[in-house]
C-alpha cells in the first residue's frame, strides 16, 4: 500500500511540475513573440526559467523519495537516494565551476 502512495505522490508532483514548466515556457514564448518586457524579466529569461523547472523535476523526485524512505526507516533505499542526490549536486557544482 505504501508504494502505491509514494508512486501516486510522485506522479502528481511530476504531472503538476511538467504542466507548470510548460506554462512558464509558453508564457515566455508569447512575450518573446510580441517583444514585450515584463518589469523584471524578458521572454527569453522566462523560457529559461521554465527549462530550469524541467531540470529540477527529477531532483525533486529524488528528494521526495529520500524523505519517504527515511520516514519509512528503509535505510538502504534512503542511503541510495542520498547518494544519487549527492551525485546530482556534485554534477551541478562541477558544471558551475567549469565555467
Amino acid at each position: 500500500m505504501k508504494s502505491i502512495r509514494i508512486e501516486s505522490l510522485l506522479a502528481r508532483v511530476l504531472t503538476v511540475g511538467t504542466w507548470l514548466a510548460a506554462i512558464v515556457i509558453a508564457a515566455g514564448l508569447v512575450l518573446s513573440w510580441f517583444h514585450q518586457r515584463t518589469p523584471f524579466l524578458t521572454g527569453a529569461q522566462i523560457v529559461i526559467a521554465g527549462i530550469g523547472l524541467f531540470v529540477l523535476l527529477p531532483i525533486l523526485r529524488v528528494i521526495l523519495m529520500l524523505i519517504f524512505f527515511a520516514k519509512e526507516r528503509d535505510h538502504k533505499f534512503a542511503a541510495a537516494a542520498a547518494v544519487v542526490l549527492l551525485i546530482l549536486f556534485a554534477g551541478f557544482a562541477v558544471g558551475i565551476l567549469a565555467k
